[in-house]
């Protein structure tokens, strides 16, 4: 027996609601309530089965000084901003600081002021992909590794196809009990082209084609393949541009000395140190019809209140197909994005199965964690007790 699961990044329901993808292979399909939050917080609550505020894998960036590994790159500070606006000088500059701070998870400067960044600190340096790599608590491969299940993840440093190619060699061998798949290529391709480009169904045409050629390769050594195809959000169309950001430049107060802020594309965390600062920018986000504060008790609704305030004081979020440009996230627009609230209609994720039901329990993508555990340690049982005796 073999677990399969194949995780589709933004593959969101309203992009598969009239999409026959994989009807021939895992006909059943049901729509799955997000997170809060981007990939940053969607992927560690599949993998571990809990909440932001239980595993604190939230959004990337946060203001803390003290903790800030950043303090070493100061001086880029004095590179001219026609330089370090470039997004391939930043993507060149994130892959030698990676190395550098031995980060171990995703990492990018994206659109992080340089005079300011040795106040921040990034909260994914561990890869949740691997045991331990939680920020807190345990995720799917710390409880595979604890009951000696043999397994196949993604490695994201790799191509799809390159991932693909290694799981199916894995497969013909019969040499794992579970895997875990990770195609992150229709997310990239989203943003770039929106969810109603002709060349979204073409990229699912492929993966339908890339599934059928996994399900050949297990087929030769498994007879019980339990095959799960899902996505950890959806994508919405940008067709509206916010600069906030200039609007709380304009206020009478200091980056840095008054309060400190994230622009994230969907939402904006701000940090107070004054009480002025605070009710000047409450004030003007009030003013803001695009987006509105999230109060306490709506943030603890989405699970996504943290008491020590650590991901922020104050989060702003806009409305679905409102995007915040320029953020920190980058300079320029992007035609598509998530992060939006959990109930808006393009944030919804997606699961389909060949079994003939799901559970009743299934009903958000945390609860996805405990159906990989279930169906592992299914396939590790049965794996061993068919499993032919060495001869002596």
């Amino acid at each position: 027996m073999l677990g399969l699961f194949v995780m589709i990044d933004a593959m969101g329901w309203e992009i598969l609601r009239s999409d026959p993808f994989g009807k021939s292979f895992v006909p059943l399909r049901r729509r799955l309530d997000s997170v809060f939050g981007y990939s940053s917080t969607c992927v560690p609550s599949i993998l571990s089965g809990r909440w932001p505020i239980q595993h604190r894998n939230w959004c990337y960036f946060v203001h803390d000084p003290e903790n800030s590994p950043f303090r070493s790159l100061r001086w880029l500070r004095w590179l001219p901003r026609a330089v370090t606006g470039r997004r391939i000088v930043r993507r060149i500059l994130t892959r030698i600081f990676k190395a550098r701070l031995q980060f171990k998870g995703y990492f990018d400067l994206y659109n992080i002021p340089f005079q300011h960044i040795h106040r921040y600190d990034f909260t994914e340096k561990k890869s949740p992909l691997q045991p331990g790599g939680m920020n807190r608590g345990e995720n799917i491969f710390d409880f595979l590794v604890a009951h000696q299940i043999p397994y196949f993840v993604s490695d994201p440093a790799q191509t799809e196809e390159t991932n693909r190619d290694v799981l199916a060699a894995q497969l013909r061998e019969g040499s794992i009990d579970f895997a875990f798949l990770y195609w992150a290529g229709l997310d990239g391709l989203l943003h770039r082209v929106g969810n109603d480009s002709p060349e979204i169904p073409a990229r699912l045409r492929v993966y339908e084609q890339w599934l059928q050629q996994l399900i050949d390769a297990a087929e030769s050594r498994y007879e019980d393949i339990r095959l799960y195809v899902f996505s950890d959000h959806g994508m919405a169309n940008c067709d509206v541009h916010l600069d906030l950001m200039s609007r709380i430049n304009a206020l009478p107060l200091k980056f840095q000395q008054d309060y400190a802020a994230v622009y994230d594309s969907t939402m904006a965390r701000f940090w107070f140190f004054n009480d002025r600062a605070r009710q000047l920018i409450e004030s003007t986000l009030r003013g803001v019809p695009e987006g509105r504060i999230l109060p306490d008790e709506e943030l603890e609704a989405m699970h996504t209140r943290f008491e020590d305030r650590y991901f922020g004081e104050l989060i702003f979020l806009v409305k679905e197909g409102v995007l915040i440009v320029p953020s920190h996230m980058g300079e320029r627009p992007i035609r598509a994005m998530h992060g939006y609230h959990p109930t808006d209609k393009h944030s919804y994720a997606t699961v389909l199965t060949n079994q003939g039901g799901f559970p009743d329990s299934l009903t958000a993508i945390p609860h996805l964690c405990d159906l990989m555990k279930e169906t592992a340690l299914l396939a590790r049982d049965r794996n061993r007790s068919t499993a032919t005796p060495i001869p002596s």
